[in-house]
């Protein structure tokens, strides 16, 4: 789950479990991470697993499992059914659950930035598209190339790319070579590492109809526990001025997020 986040959405602000790192105390870090990495454990077990079973999968002492699990019960990030604890009906808890819809969220970024949003996964070694949300005034991206088997030329792969170490990338760009499919794709394997070895953590990465000719893209990378993340919108060439305000817009309007995520976990 989110790695670096408080936890509490209020009740008011449904807002999407989507996240980075914002600055906070040593102290709330470490006791967000606890949190965050018995969430992750509880997604592992959909049906169900006990507090010593969540204790031991994400290595904590068990005495400082159940004062989480209180908490995180209390808050419905985390349910407890016959002794068993799963993913709960907060946003975040639902975000624990493979499958399910952060759409909502990702609807109202379109509108707020009049893009098309996407939000996708880098999981066992390949590039997965969760979600595609059309803007008010802009389609997605028809995927004429697989996302996945694409990642060197679109501004998603790139981001999930640059958050592997590099053997890892090396390793994918093996499995799916580099191939042109437009006149500004990058084809050359060590010009695409060196590329994703550049990008900056935390920051937006761009591209310019490197996937799509009439199409530019941005996005930003976002931690979910040890799965690579990222949030992504595109837009027509037509539009390419606006790209990088909006990029900064999407990456504020991330962090604004994480400000409604309120309640301090300690253990």
């Amino acid at each position: 789950m989110f790695k670096g986040v408080s936890l509490s959405v209020p009740k008011e602000n449904p807002e999407c479990p989507l996240s980075l790192r914002p600055a906070a105390s040593p102290t709330l870090i470490g006791s967000v991470q606890r949190a965050l990495r018995l969430m992750e454990a509880a997604a592992e077990h959909p049906y169900g697993a006990t507090a010593k079973q969540l204790a031991r999968r994400a290595q904590l002492p068990l005495s400082t499992t159940y004062h989480l699990l209180r908490t995180l019960v209390h808050e419905g990030y985390l349910r407890r059914d016959h002794g068993q604890y799963v993913p709960g009906d907060a946003p975040l808890g639902r975000a624990a659950v493979p499958g399910s819809d952060p759409s909502q969220w990702l609807s109202k970024v379109a509108l707020e930035l009049d893009a098309a949003v996407y939000h996708a996964l880098y999981l066992d070694g390949e590039v997965r598209l969760t979600h595609a949300v059309p803007g008010p005034s802009h389609a997605s991206v028809e995927e004429d190339v697989p996302f996945g088997a694409s990642a060197h030329a679109h501004a998603i792969g790139q981001c999930l790319l640059s958050q592997l170490d590099g053997t890892s990338r090396r390793k994918h760009l093996d499995r799916h070579p580099p191939v042109p499919l437009t006149r500004n794709t990058m084809t050359e394997p060590e010009t695409v590492l060196s590329r994703l070895a550049r990008a900056r953590r935390g920051e937006p990465v761009h591209e310019s109809e490197e996937y799509a000719t009439g199409t530019v893209c941005a996005a930003l990378p976002i931690t979910i526990g040890a799965i690579p993340s990222t949030i992504a919108f595109s837009l027509p060439v037509t539009e390419s001025h606006r790209l990088h305000s909006t990029a900064q817009r999407l990456k504020a309007r991330s962090e604004q997020t994480l400000t409604s995520l309120s309640f301090t976990v300690t253990g």
